[in-house]
């Protein structure tokens, strides 16, 4: 499977890439189908069901939201986050929604949106069926599709098989391990940046890959500007009150301090800001899932705030690097919460961003090899236990201290000479071994771990 930068950085809409994103790409996905074949204006009745850890958490991460926006044509990259919440009401008060914006039909919530919490379909826990009828009760299309994290979403034709559609399209320098990635960079004299435009270069030109990354980082600043500027509490019942406006105060007032660590609170700062962002369904970018957005933008503004080499190339040396571990993390391991627990989703995004700093301070191909594996090793067995099932506790904080490791990852690389007894990929393979021997009750069910214990406190 192709996958691109712009696969792995895009933009959309809190909570949840797997459970919010995903949704409602795959909502759209059948309903845009609908129209493909012909059938929209026939159809009066849609029925979605959620399963496995959609099932379990997806009220909790928005998923039911998501799916009435998606069927309604939205798409998470240009939703008017602002509306999301009047939009929603209007449908549920009304019983009616129009898919694709166009064709109304009847939508009763509490039969026509299923939340399975204890049935699984069998390709992965984030499975979504969707299935239409005209107005003699005949049948008209079913398919099923997969949330396989970070807003990417497989299609699988249940008519004629297990079919998984994917993006074949040919690039340069083919990769599925950081062995190869490694192998294309030391035969060619390239770097990681490198390898990875020349692939991206098959879906735009470089001046479109280069504006295309400026604006994703440009997004990720906007959220973290939006992020300083909130108060309250965020959604849902745990109540958890916003501190990124309050500690951005307190840092400011505090300029020119001489404690060694102040440039550590602010990169604190810039995750808790995203990750709130995310918490209240705000626009963030998927990097590569919501549920762990904060950690890449957090040592970006790290890299851009207070390092002086730096400058726009850097930024997107920064992000080609770290998307080219990402699609080793993707196609060998996984960025799933509900595949492999949260060290698929803090762990990735703090190898990525690991090995993005070390490429952009000077780092050789093996020392942004060993950050991003520093970065992943040291998450290894972090379940995926969200407290009422919300993209809160403990996942705000636990992106803050994910971006200060991934400094650290990097600092710990460049120091040495890129030598190191453990490599990426059996990182990556014990993380993927890992993930499937947790039980399930550690991996985004809110059934286990902190999502037990504090709701027993």
């Amino acid at each position: 499977m192709a996958v691109s930068a712009f696969d792995l950085f895009s933009i959309g809409i809190g909570p949840s890439s797997s459970h919010t994103v995903g949704p409602m790409r795959a909502a759209l996905m059948f309903t845009s189908r609908l129209r493909d074949t012909g059938l929209l204006k026939e159809t009066v009745r849609v029925r979605a069901e959620l399963f496995g850890s959609l099932g379990a958490t997806g009220h909790g991460h928005g998923s039911d939201k998501a799916v009435l926006l998606g069927l309604e044509g939205e798409r998470p990259e240009d939703v008017d986050t602002d509306l999301v919440p009047s939009r929603v009401a209007a449908i549920r008060a009304a019983g009616r929604l129009k898919l694709l914006g166009e064709h109304e039909i009847t939508f009763a919530e509490d039969g026509d949106l299923v939340m399975h919490r204890r049935k699984a379909l069998p390709l992965h826990p984030n499975g979504m069926t969707f299935a239409a009828w005209d107005a003699a009760g005949q049948e008209l299309a079913r398919r099923t599709y997969y949330s396989v994290g970070g807003g990417f979403v497989l299609d699988e034709n249940s008519a004629d098989g297990p079919v998984i559609s994917a993006d074949t399209t040919p690039v340069p320098f083919p990769f599925r391990t950081a062995a190869e990635l490694l192998r294309h960079c030391e035969t060619g004299g390239l770097s990681v940046a490198q390898v990875m435009l020349a692939n991206e270069l098959v879906w735009r030109s470089e001046d479109e890959v280069r504006s295309g990354l400026l604006h994703i980082w440009q997004v990720m600043q906007d959220c973290v500007a939006r992020g300083c500027e909130q108060d309250g509490v965020l959604p849902g019942g745990l109540k958890v009150p916003r501190r990124a406006r309050a500690l951005h105060a307190k840092l400011q007032a505090e300029d020119g301090s001489d404690d060694p660590l102040y440039v550590m609170d602010w990169v604190t700062l810039f995750a808790l800001a995203v990750n709130e962002e995310n918490a209240s369904g705000g626009r963030v970018v998927t990097a590569p899932t919501n549920g762990a957005a904060g950690i890449i933008p957090a040592v970006l503004h790290y890299y851009t705030r207070f390092l002086s080499v730096a400058d726009d190339d850097g930024v997107v040396d920064f992000l080609l690097t770290a998307a080219a571990i990402g699609v080793v993390l993707k196609e060998t391991g996984s960025i799933s919460g509900a595949e492999v627990g949260c060290q698929g989703e803090v762990g990735s995004a703090c190898a990525m961003a690991a090995a993005g700093l070390t490429a952009v301070l000077g780092g050789s191909v093996a020392q942004v090899e060993n950050a991003a594996e520093i970065g992943l090793e040291h998450h290894l067995g972090l379940t995926c236990d969200p407290v009422g099932g919300l993209v809160q506790i403990p996942c705000i904080e636990r992106n803050a201290v994910g971006s200060t490791k991934a400094i650290n990852a990097s600092r710990m690389a460049l120091r040495g000479d890129g030598t190191h007894v453990v490599h990426l990929d059996k990182v990556i393979k014990t993380m993927r071994e890992t993930g499937a021997d947790m039980h399930t009750k550690y991996k985004e069910t809110a059934r286990g771990g902190l999502a037990l214990n504090v709701i027993e406190c």
